[in-house]
């Protein structure tokens, strides 16, 4: 009797030792993970992407420490459905975030991404995650579309693009010459509510990385996900005073150098609370640079094409992912896509997706764990609800042609096809169609199945609030 007396407080013991125990171990199965994702930057914006005077080391060794992905793409060539397809694994014209009148959400839209969309937010909560959006949303500025109707608990930032609610009394090229954050009456919300009017963009970049580092220490002992999606380069173009002439590339310069900054607050915060060892971040960008403003635009570096095209420039992205233990250290030459981080996300986190409706994202798991093969083959462009090109392999075939520099954009449908390379040309420069006539019908005939199948949503971009028409 008196052994099982004493007995008693030692199975307590040994109880809540375990449990405490089990409670670890869960957490380390449950990794946290974090998307930064900059808008309009370049494929040529980054040092390890090969630019010769934008420093920037945080995101360099990120590219060392994890893998630099060299042929990754967004699925659409403008910001919200590339925004959408991000967050949903779905390409935009199944969510209804396309159009060829209105490529984007504005302030007088009355749509958004729809309610019945799952948002990796959304499919993390459910398994448990804390969850968090900073920066740029564009996916609907009314309550009901806002990140906090779409998964996440909380939301700071500036509802959609930072060159909106221009003033009236000022002119477009003063405007973005002048970059006072005062011509753009842009609002800084948190959660739903307004809290600054017009947002102070000069500090945007610091108080982004000052909101996620505090998330990232608030919520060490949990799982999470945070997805970061910075205001800039975008124009009008914003740094601190930190920052302000300190590149050799200009204001540009300035903005990428103090996002990178931003990078390593992040990368320090994982490191301080002990997280690194069990955190996924993701770096890339929403598409390509908008190249009608010269030197306050980016680089497609060697690719042909910018924002608004689906030429490579237009969607093809730098993309670095990092996760020190959990990423095998590399560069990947293989096709990747922001659709495909959804199924990846949700697999490493042991979510479920649910089957009732189509993805078009792959898991790319095995590829961050060192094996060689990968799932994406094929990707499909599209401009607004047009199959402007489909790639299979290293084959890219083009059905259309814009502007390469993208604005004014000038689609036309192509009465001869063409076909690059994209191994040996990522440039465009080679048509390979003449060569090629089997690639060509090959690639014809996923293009024809593909059109076959889809189920086009009604587009939300078109939706305009009554008392603004």
């Amino acid at each position: 009797m008196k052994n099982s007396i004493f007995c008693f407080p030692l199975l307590l013991v040994l109880f809540f030792s375990s449990t405490q125990l089990f409670a670890q171990n869960t957490k380390e199965t449950k990794p946290n993970f974090i998307i930064i994702f900059t808008d309009d930057q370049g494929y040529g914006d980054l040092g390890t992407f090969g630019h010769p005077t934008i420093k920037t080391p945080y995101i360099d060794q990120m590219a060392v420490e994890g893998q630099k992905w060299t042929s990754f793409y967004v699925a659409a060539n403008v910001c919200t459905p590339s925004r959408s397809a991000i967050l949903t694994g779905r390409l935009p014209v199944r969510t209804g975030m396309y159009s060829n009148k209105r490529r984007v959400l504005f302030p007088d839209s009355d749509g958004g991404l729809p309610a019945y969309e799952n948002t990796i937010a959304k499919l993390l909560k459910g398994a448990g995650y804390s969850t968090a959006a900073i920066g740029k949303w564009h996916l609907g500025h009314l309550p009901q579309y806002l990140p906090t109707s779409h998964g996440f608990d909380s939301y700071f930032g500036i509802p959609y693009s930072n060159d909106m609610d221009r003033v009236n009394d000022v002119t477009h090229q003063q405007a973005f010459l002048e970059s006072k954050f005062e011509y753009f009456n842009v609002p800084l919300m948190r959660n739903t509510e307004v809290i600054e009017r017009p947002a102070d963009q000069n500090t945007i970049t610091k108080r982004y990385a000052a909101e996620a580092v505090e998330f990232i220490s608030s919520n060490k002992d949990k799982p999470f996900f945070l997805y970061l999606a910075h205001s800039l380069p975008h124009v009008p173009l914003f740094a601190s005073g930190d920052f302000l002439g300190k590149s050799e590339r200009g204001l540009y310069g300035d903005v990428i150098e103090e996002i990178d900054w931003s990078v390593g607050e992040i990368l320090g915060a994982l490191k301080d609370n002990g997280l690194d060892k069990n955190t996924y971040v993701i770096f890339t960008s929403d598409n390509g640079p908008w190249l009608v403003y010269n030197e306050q635009g980016g680089s497609s570096g060697s690719l042909y094409g910018g924002k608004g095209t689906s030429y490579e420039g237009g969607v093809r992205v730098p993309t670095v992912i990092w996760g020190p233990g959990n990423v095998k250290p590399g560069v990947i030459s293989k096709m990747g896509s922001t659709l495909d981080l959804l199924p990846t996300i949700t697999t490493l986190a042991g979510a479920k997706m649910p089957q009732d409706r189509v993805y078009d994202g792959f898991d790319l798991s095995p590829v961050f764990r060192g094996e060689n093969a990968t799932p994406r083959d094929e990707m499909f462009y599209y401009h607004g609800d047009r199959l402007f090109a489909v790639r299979k392999g290293d084959f890219k075939l083009y059905f259309y042609s814009n502007n390469p520099a993208g604005y004014p954009e000038k689609l036309a449908k192509l009465e001869k096809l063409t076909l690059y390379n994209l191994g040996h040309d990522p440039s465009e420069r080679f048509d390979l169609a003449d060569q090629n006539p089997e690639i060509v019908k090959e690639i014809e005939e996923i293009a024809k199945k593909h059109s076959a199948e889809m189920v086009f949503g009604a587009t939300q971009l078109e939706k305009r609030i009554v008392s603004a028409q």
